[in-house]
């Protein structure tokens, strides 16, 4: 059993040292903390750590074994025969937007007339849409491929058959219980068996394309230019994979791996530019800057704008042109947060004013005529972060009466079954158990947020609103070398299913005052001592407990460890997660 220690924020649970670790550690050859991050991760044997900590690309499961994905490569193989056009049209966001790219970089090597459609995230919301299959309709595209929608299409893809398009899903979101009627359907969880069911939609499109590079080879060696594109396409799943947060086990942690190390070698022009303009060190990525440094740039254009100019980014060769829009993207990232960091504000004094964090409460349903769309995703999710409580905030402003909303939740509570139940008060909702998307009219929100409540008050009935930090295990401070946290970065990549190693120090004591720093003062800086060594810690955002901590003489922490580059040589530091005052 975890222990438990008790705090005003959260419960940490921290995980005993079990019997077998100092003889794992021996036999690994490692750290008893990295041996003890290990077996808190399930894998218990030498061989299950040699497959975890040194990925093979030869462990990923062959593409023809993915449902549907043999008969999507015959008829794309006959468009490209043929010179069919080729519509691929995918989601906004940068699971989407790098499943865009993988499959129109292959068809347009292989010769294909290939375009690709991003819906509009506000005017014409997730998913397929009814106008935008008219319009592709138009253009003379006789093929429709989906990446990362179109599951729950059933009747956008009728209307694509009655115009005469052929249509082709990939996707891997929930399905519903009615499936679209199509080519074929290319989904990780349309047959039970298929081991990696948490596939995001860039691994189905690099799955996809894999298999017709496979087709194209005739038993031989695929040519140089086939080779340098599953390359580079590693990179784009990796993105899309670790950017739509699915769990990092399995096959998904093996492409993320090597896509993560095939960042440094891309050909892309676009990945080359946004790297630059992110002011990062393309030999050093990791999942971190993806998701926070680099994902976020790609979203900006959906969530801003027009997520087609990402995949111009992502498409495009000319390196000005890369460059111009790199800088395009990191500057609506920086009025996609300051949009952020405002709607954060006016929802917790919403969320204070109405009561909604009582502790009696199990969600959080919020809806403002005036909060970006493309923006309260990310917004739900610090909600959720810091109530702990499925949360669905919703836009009304658009002029139609339609309002669009997005939601989060946790493990423990399905946000797509829970939608499902609610469905009789929504006109449509997508996605899957923790992220979700809906759309309702806005005469029926009170009935649907009290339907919501209701829903969570069945599945949730002993859940406190609390938080929980995992603590991997309890150590004093000299536990850590710099060896010691070399080895701990082979636990890369981070995300879903496998987070950054959290430790907890007890009856820590500061040795250099707290301060605060960055611009606004948010964050806080010390070094801490438990009279085994010392160490310096940064802690983001908790610059508000610079007094308390001057006023106590004892206290605990939890923290992710690093190694940082001070001064030109590598130093350890904590990354503080949370203090508990004793």
């Amino acid at each position: 059993m975890s222990s438990v220690l008790k705090s005003s924020k959260s419960q940490w649970k921290v995980r005993p040292a079990g019997s077998g670790v100092q003889e794992f550690a021996r036999k690994l050859g490692a750290s008893p903390i990295l041996a003890q991050v290990l077996l808190n991760r399930g894998i218990e044997t030498i061989e299950q750590a040699r497959v975890f900590l040194s990925p093979k690309l030869t462990d990923l499961i062959p593409p023809e074994q993915i449902p549907g994905v043999e008969a999507a490569v015959v008829r794309i193989r006959q468009a490209i025969d043929r010179s069919e056009p080729v519509m691929v049209y995918g989601d906004y966001d940068v699971d989407g937007i790098t499943s865009v790219a993988i499959l129109w970089h292959l068809l347009t090597m292989l010769g294909g007339k290939v375009d690709y459609y991003i819906p509009h995230r506000i005017d014409e919301g997730y998913g397929v849409n009814a106008e935008a299959i008219r319009q592709i309709a138009e253009s003379g595209a006789k093929l429709l491929i989906t990446v990362d929608c179109g599951i729950t299409a059933v009747e956008e893809a009728e209307l694509a058959r009655q115009l005469g398009m052929e249509v082709i899903i990939t996707d891997h979101h929930q399905p519903h219980q009615r499936l679209p009627e199509a080519v074929t359907i290319v989904h990780p969880r349309i047959n039970a068996g298929y081991s990696n069911p948490d596939s995001a939609g860039a691994m189905v499109a690099f799955k996809l394309a894999w298999a017709i590079v496979n087709s194209c080879k005739n038993g031989r060696r695929a040519d140089e230019p086939l080779r340098n594109f599953l390359l580079n396409a590693t990179t784009l799943a990796a993105m899309g994979t670790i950017a739509d947060v699915v769990d990092l086990r399995g096959e998904n942690r093996i492409l993320t791996h090597y896509g993560l190390k095939a960042l440094a070698e891309s050909r892309l022009a676009g990945i080359r530019a946004l790297i630059e303009s992110a002011e990062l060190d393309s030999d050093t990525l990791d999942s971190y800057d993806i998701a926070f440094r680099l994902a976020p740039m790609l979203n900006a254009a959906g969530r801003m704008g027009h997520a087609r100019l990402a995949v111009e980014l992502l498409t495009c060769d000319n390196e000005l042109r890369c460059m111009q829009i790199a800088r395009y993207l990191k500057d609506q990232n920086r009025r996609r947060q300051q949009c952020q960091r405002e709607i954060f504000q006016q929802a917790r004094e919403r969320i204070h004013a109405a009561g909604l964090d009582h502790p009696d409460r199990k969600t959080i349903v919020l809806a403002d005529e005036g909060w970006h769309t493309g923006v309260i995703g990310i917004v739900a999710s610090r909600i959720l972060e810091e109530y702990n409580r499925p949360v669905i905030l919703i836009n009304t402003g658009n002029g139609s009466g339609v309002a669009q909303g997005s939601g989060r939740s946790f493990d423990g509570f399905d946000l797509h079954q829970a939608l499902s139940a609610c469905s009789q008060h929504l006109l449509s909702f997508g996605g899957h158990s923790k992220a979700a998307g809906l759309r309702l009219t806005a005469d029926k929100i009170a009935d649907f947020t009290a339907a919501f409540e209701e829903c969570a008050r069945g599945s949730l009935s002993d859940h406190r609103p609390i938080s929980t930090i995992e603590i991997d295990a309890e150590c004093p401070i000299d536990q850590f070398g710099c060896q010691t946290v070399k080895e701990l970065s082979r636990l890369e990549p981070f995300g879903q299913g496998n987070p950054r190693p959290v430790f907890a120090t007890r009856g820590v004591r500061w040795i250099s005052p707290p301060r605060k720093v960055g611009q606004r003062g948010d964050h806080l800086q010390l070094a801490v001592t438990d009279h085994t060594a010392s160490v310096r810690c940064i802690g983001f955002d908790m610059g508000r407990l610079e007094k308390k901590l001057l006023e106590n003489d004892c206290f605990s922490v939890a923290y992710e460890v690093q190694l940082d580059n001070f001064r030109g040589n590598d130093a350890i530091q904590f990354v503080l997660k949370e203090i508990q005052f004793e």
